[in-house]
This record gives structure tokens, sequence and C-alpha cells, in this order.
């Protein structure tokens, strides 16, 4: 993230799930924030993911889970934002999933995992800290 620079977050839903209420409202709140949110709907695949990524820039990626499959569709988002050479792209997930999961998507890369209840201001905190130019170096 360049300094004083608008913050870009890319949400999407991949794998086939349809329930979009809780995403909008991020990406609402988030705007709200000070961000810029792209968003790309659902039915999203990685390659759709990591190439809006890459090319609008953005600085992290959001993806919703509501119905499950969000250890390999996260796996499979990853591995495509490293070989696009975007591996430096924090990825977040929220929604359905099993606290017993945490700890797989942790161990992908994943910043973090944020389920149903999580205050909105907690999520917009925890981006503004893990894209902190203090803290990062995008060279």
């Amino acid at each position: 993230m360049n300094e004083g620079s608008m913050v870009r977050v890319l949400l999407a839903k991949p794998g086939l799930d349809t329930h979009e209420s809780g995403i909008k409202l991020l990406a609402a709140a988030l705007r709200d924030a000070g961000m810029e949110v792209i968003y790309l709907g659902v039915f999203q695949t990685a390659d759709s993911i990591v190439r809006t990524a890459v090319e609008e820039d953005v600085d992290l990626i959001g993806l919703s889970y509501l119905n499950g499959g969000h250890q390999a569709l996260t796996a499979t988002v990853i591995e495509a934002l490293a070989a696009a050479g975007a591996a430096d792209k924090p990825v977040l997930c929220g929604g359905i999933i099993p606290e017993d999961d945490i700890a797989g998507l942790t161990a992908l890369g994943v910043a973090g995992v944020y389920g149903p209840g999580t205050p909105m201001a907690r999520i917009i905190a925890d981006i503004r800290d893990l894209l902190d130019p203090s803290r990062i170096s995008r060279g």
C-alpha cells in the first residue's frame, strides 16, 4: 500500500455459495471507513479473484463462505496468488467457518478469520493494522 493512498480491498465469494448479505454489509462498512471496495460477487473462481486482485492492485483480499469449501477454495486462491507473483496480498476469510478449521486456514497463510457477529469495527481495525505501512514492505 502506498502511504497516504486509499486502502483497496477485493471481496469475493468463491465456489457455489449465493448467500451475500454478510459480505455486502462488510463492503458497506469498509466503504464507510474510507476504503475502496471491489466486490466480485458470487460464483467466483480462484483465477477470477487473482486476476482482478492483480489488475486492480488491491491491498487485501477478503473471501466469504457460508456453506463449506473454505479450506480447499482458499488454498486454491492462495496458490493462484503465489503463481501470479502476488503472494504478498493478505487474505482474510469470513463466514460460517468451524473453529476447528481456523488453524488450517492460518497454516495456509490466511491473515485473519472472522465469524458471524464479529464487530465491523474489529475487522476494519485489523485491516488497518495489517496494512500499516510501517509494518509491511512492498518492494
